[in-house]
């Protein structure tokens, strides 16, 4: 199947859920990204701030670039003109880095923070006694141009299910835990990034709002 047969297959899919597809680039040159976007997709995820930067100017200035790797606050720099989402924030150190870099741009950049819910230490991500140190620390409400509008998480790489339901759920449970507790007026806060090729269709039955898939939509990489 196509590029956009498989993005087409996808949002058949997601039509009628809560859920939107975000389509991970990473890694593709920037023709299967056309391919992409003549296809329907405006949500483009990259997993490297050199790659993001480099891709961004050949494509439509209405694609929402999405980072959903780890990111260093050096890099923060090179995304800060443009990018809509980084999904990967797991420090204060990083939202200020943030902050600093989108208020020089005239910006306001939108951040999920990201959990650890998998099972391999190697995954990053935030435990909730972490995040809720960030959402209480004094100079959070003081970062005016950097805006947390959900939480994201990846899953342990299994077949099993009932580990992954389990996993969705935890993040789940964390975001109705900050929904109500710091974000109760913040209609922002509204997004669950959970989900990829293999798994999306349990985190879509478990919440999701948004889910990151690559290697389905465009074939896995060799």
């Amino acid at each position: 199947m196509s590029i956009a047969d498989n993005i087409h297959r996808l949002n058949a899919e997601l039509a009628g859920t809560a859920t939107r597809l975000c389509v991970v680039t990473k890694t593709h040159p920037v023709e299967l990204l056309q391919e992409a976007y003549y296809a329907g997709a405006r949500c483009f995820g990259e997993n490297r701030p050199q790659e993001m930067a480099a891709k961004q100017p050949q494509l439509p200035p209405d694609v929402e670039w999405h980072l959903i790797g780890q990111l260093q606050t050096n890099k923060v720099k090179l995304l800060a003109p443009f990018v809509h989402t980084i999904q990967s924030i797991d420090s204060l150190k990083l939202l200020r880095e943030i902050n600093k870099h989108a208020a020089a741009n005239n910006r306001v950049i939108n951040g999920l923070l990201q959990f650890h819910i998998a099972q391999e230490e190697n995954k990053s991500g935030l435990t909730l006694a972490e995040a809720e140190e960030i959402l209480t620390a004094t100079e959070f409400p003081q970062l005016q141009n950097v805006r947390l509008t959900g939480v994201m998480g990846v899953a342990t790489f299994t077949s099993d299910e009932a580990q992954l339901r389990q996993e969705f759920l935890m993040l789940h449970g964390y975001f109705d835990h900050l929904k109500d507790t710091y974000f109760a007026h913040a209609p922002a806060f509204r997004d669950i990034s959970m989900g990829m090729s293999g798994d999306y269709k349990l985190a879509v039955a478990e919440g999701s709002t948004l889910v990151r898939v690559g290697s389905a939509i465009f074939g896995s990489r060799g």
